[in-house]
């Protein structure tokens, strides 16, 4: 799990020739295309106030990402995200394979954040668990605050949870985001059984 404060600055979207911006009515069609077998989700998730935010080269959709500021499913993890007032948690984010190694992700979160920053939030999570791109989530500005080991087997899901070094009050505001029944999420390990969801 990553944050990004976004009461501090950071660098402005470059390199690319892409253009970031939240997907309305008008383009949901385009993005429910690239979306393939989940394209059946994007009028649900937009109804139930999920944004989206696609990278358009020209009229073609390259990649995508979806923000919620209310409660939503981890499925890497089987854990749900719950951010405060001021947060909001950055999920389902996809760069279409040919156009994958040429910086679109950095460029959608970098663009999420300015975005963010500009409606007064203050601080943005993310979540990764060893994926190839997570190099893209540091250079975008956002910070490790949990670490997280996952393997799935026979309907159960192992999951160890670690803080990461540095900020103590990230990690308890993470612990607080991932918490149950009021309680913070407990570092360590657990063996839970595995609950996916199709949102």
């Amino acid at each position: 799990m990553w944050a990004a404060d976004l009461r501090s600055s950071s660098p402005p979207p470059a390199g690319l020739t892409a253009e970031v911006r939240e997907v309305d009515a008008n383009s949901a069609i385009a993005l429910a295309a690239v979306m393939g077998g989940e394209g059946d989700l994007v009028s649900k998730r937009l109804a139930r106030g999920c944004r989206c935010f696609g990278v358009w080269l020209g009229q073609e959709v390259v990649g995508y990402g979806w923000v919620s500021a209310q409660p939503e499913w981890i499925g890497e993890i089987d854990l749900q995200i719950t951010p405060r007032p001021g947060e909001a948690y950055i999920w389902n984010c996809v760069t279409v394979m040919e156009h994958r190694r040429k910086g679109i992700f950095r460029q959608l979160l970098r663009s999420i954040a300015a975005r963010g920053r500009e409606e007064g939030l203050k601080r943005l999570w993310i979540g990764s668990v060893a994926i190839p791109a997570e190099g893209a989530v540091g250079a975008a500005g956002f910070v490790p605050a949990l670490h997280f080991d996952t393997a799935s087997a026979w309907g159960r899901r192992w999951l160890r949870v670690r803080p990461a070094e540095g900020d103590s009050d990230l990690v308890g505001a993470a612990r607080q985001a991932l918490s149950s029944g009021g309680r913070p999420l407990e570092l360590g390990h657990s063996i839970r059984r595995s609950r996916p969801r199709r949102h």
